[in-house]
């Protein structure tokens, strides 16, 4: 894993390390449909997926949607995908890249716009907390960016750089957290954007998390 001891990975949980897309299409669907929306296929979410959510939802709407259906959507989604996440686990590989990263005795963290209490008892579940120096959900209403969050996450970790962090995630808004904390990204084809959607960003795009962490440790070297 070389040398470069101080590097720092912040990871995205759902659509990164989470492999829950399958679960993400049902609920959004299931959202959707709540206001006669059809359902879309998962190519389809890909090319049109952007964050703040209600904006994704306003490409399919025509318009933006107004405080009480986005209100019954998001209460939709959420209710729906905790349903549905039990069937998920984590994407391939994901145990040993994240031990050989500690053990290289480089740092690691968690940053999600999944719901705080929701997230760490489910990352705790799957035996990897432990890898990680701090674990972050959201905390207040959801569909924002995850930017000013990223801000607060760098914030409370003691000794981690950001131009030594990359930010390793499945969506653009990913990318853009990380451009302003200063830290680099690599975005990963897996989750919720297509790949075209990702190379617009102008950062390394690739189709594992494995050649993810190898971008990673050159990026921060």
């Amino acid at each position: 894993m070389g040398t470069h001891r101080d590097a720092h990975i912040v990871w995205d949980w759902n659509g990164t390390l989470f492999h829950d897309v399958d679960a993400v299409i049902g609920a959004t669907n299931a959202a959707f449909a709540e206001l006669g929306l059809e359902p879309l296929t998962l190519e389809r979410y890909r090319e049109l997926y952007c964050v703040p959510v209600p904006k994704f939802y306003e490409r399919l709407l025509g318009r933006l949607p107004s405080e009480a259906e986005w209100e019954l959507m998001d209460a939709t989604f959420h209710r729906y995908y905790t349903e549905h996440r039990v069937r998920c686990g984590l994407a391939e590989g994901v145990a040993e890249l994240l031990a050989g990263w500690s053990s290289a005795g480089r740092s690691q963290s968690i940053l999600s716009m999944y719901g705080h209490e929701e997230l760490v008892p489910l990352v705790r579940g799957f035996g990897i907390e432990p890898h990680f120096l701090r674990v972050d959900g959201r905390t207040g209403p959801s569909g924002g960016s995850k930017a000013e969050h990223m801000v607060r996450h760098l914030g409370a970790l003691t000794g981690v750089a950001p131009e030594r962090t990359v930010v390793i995630g499945d969506a653009a808004d990913d990318a853009l957290a990380a451009r302003h904390v200063g830290a680099r990204a690599v975005l990963y084809t897996g989750g919720s954007h297509s790949r075209a959607s990702l190379e617009a960003v102008g950062v390394p795009v690739v189709d594992t998390l494995t050649e993810a962490v190898a971008e990673a440790e050159r990026l921060a070297s």
